[in-house]
């Protein structure tokens, strides 16, 4: 085997398929199917070659696929070597620029697999010391694709794929909640009015606030988690519809077997091979769990814009790092652009939820195939968010700062401590104390005192801050 390239023939290379011939260019790893649904499909400019995480799966699968079919004495040792080589290429990110195919795409994912098949083929005839395109040394359908179907190949590859992207986004959303943890143990001391429906409520601390931020986001987490053992379950050696047509006995575990090898994961092999071909329910979860995740996030830039809003005629509660200038013809404004840039991730999120729902509800009979538009949405959903986490820790939640002075002066002005006395005094009198020290501009405890209602010591205690905020 050599990684020295033969020189290329002149001109393009002629490749004939059941619809008959057409020239591929002679320095391209891709084949006469990747270019016909190049042709067909010039829908979002992405293509799968830049979805890593995808080519990762996807190598992973054909090499795995060629160490069973040699185990099973379906394919020959040379040739079997050429072609976990050039697989372990794909999983490399070496010939990413060769999967030129769009993300969206008729048939299922067919386009997908045999990119794949026509790379990986042309790279092993490479090795071996063909030209590309020389396929009865080696050929894409007859030994690349050996055993298998696109029906089972591509939807392992998106699971694959969706676990690695999951980790990386659980990783980054987790620095996230130490982001919010850190502020929620800073903040610990600073007591503020809460407020529910937008109208002043009762104290709180501001670290009970933003632990609160922590932990809402890692119930979200801990979800994603829980769903990785679901795309552990892999349907390879099904091939069409989860019959195992063509794939020869033995296949199926040594295919999974190789598989975890080369990926170091846990698949196990589904239960129903039909019903796991046809079934697309795990990457609803997935979407569902990161709609929720999205709509968590989002709520939470909310609080954060709201909390920071002004600086003279806003909440003004909390500074945010200012990271560029927030007008071009208002001197000095600065604007919260990184929540609302999470907004808008959440946003596209939410509508890829939606998408993947009637993508999983539009499947028919033994295949689903919309599979291109699922995997699409939910690696795009998966690559955004872990984006946008990263971002909001980085160059917001780090660098937040309380605005005391306003604090403490809106916890004297306000009448929200009310509500600690009603326990004592009883609702009705302290709904009157409330109008009162609204009309009059009074202190809720001088009016207490006055009425003779409680002694100084208990209104003392009942209105200390650690009291109110329900800390002690």
């Amino acid at each position: 085997m050599t990684d020295q390239l033969p020189s290329p023939v002149a001109g393009p290379r002629r490749e004939h398929d059941s619809l008959g011939d057409a020239d591929v260019p002679a320095d391209a790893y891709w084949g006469i199917s990747t270019l016909r649904a190049v042709d067909n499909f010039p829908v979002s400019g992405r293509t799968i070659g830049s979805l890593r995480s995808m080519m990762w799966g996807l190598g992973a699968v054909k090499y795995a696929a060629a160490r069973a079919n040699e185990s099973l004495g379906l394919l020959e040792p040379d040739k079997s070597a050429a072609i976990q080589r050039a697989s372990r290429d794909v999983m490399d990110g070496l010939l990413d620029d060769q999967f030129v195919v769009d993300t969206i795409q008729g048939g299922a994912g067919t386009s997908t697999n045999m990119n794949a098949n026509e790379v990986i083929a042309n790279r092993a005839l490479e090795l071996m010391g063909h030209h590309r395109g020389d396929y009865a040394a080696v050929h894409p359908i007859d030994d690349v694709n050996r055993s298998q179907s696109t029906n089972d190949v591509y939807p392992t590859a998106i699971k694959i794929a969706l676990q690695r992207e999951i980790s990386e986004f659980c990783a980054e959303h987790s620095r996230l909640i130490g982001a919010f943890d850190a502020k929620a143990a800073e903040f610990a001391g600073i007591i503020k009015v809460g407020r529910t429906q937008l109208q002043d409520a009762v104290p709180m601390s501001m670290g009970q606030e933003f632990g609160a931020f922590a932990e809402t986001l890692r119930e979200d987490g801990n979800r994603l988690l829980e769903l990785l053992p679901h795309l552990r379950e892999s349907n390879l050696g099904a091939t069409a519809i989860g019959t195992g047509i063509t794939a020869p006995p033995g296949y199926r575990e040594a295919v999974i077997r190789e598989l975890n090898s080369v990926t170091g994961l846990q698949q196990i092999s589904a239960a129903n091979l039909v019903e796991a071909t046809g079934d697309t329910g795990v990457f609803m979860l997935v979407s569902g769990v990161l709609k929720r995740a999205a709509v968590k996030l989002s709520k939470i830039c909310n609080d954060l814009r709201l909390l920071s809003s002004g600086p003279q005629t806003g909440f003004a509660e909390i500074f945010l790092p200012a990271v560029q200038a927030g007008s071009s013809i208002m001197p000095g404004k600065v604007n919260p652009v990184i929540p609302e840039m999470v907004n808008q991730v959440a946003f596209r999120v939410i509508g890829a939820d939606a998408t993947v729902t009637m993508a999983a509800e539009a499947g028919q009979l033994q295949l689903n195939a919309f599979e291109p538009v699922i995997a699409d949405s939910l690696l795009e959903s998966l690559a955004w968010l872990t984006v946008a986490c990263r971002q909001l820790r980085t160059h917001c939640v780090d660098g937040i700062t309380a605005n005391t002075q306003v604090l403490q002066q809106r916890m004297l002005d306000s009448i929200s401590v009310v509500t600690g006395l009603a326990p004592l005094i009883g609702y009705a009198a302290a709904a009157e104390l409330a109008k009162e020290a609204l009309a009059s501009r009074r202190g809720i405890a001088d009016l207490v005192m006055e009425r003779g209602l409680l002694d100084q010591q208990k209104v003392e205690d009942a209105l200390s801050a650690r009291a109110l905020a329900g800390l002690g």
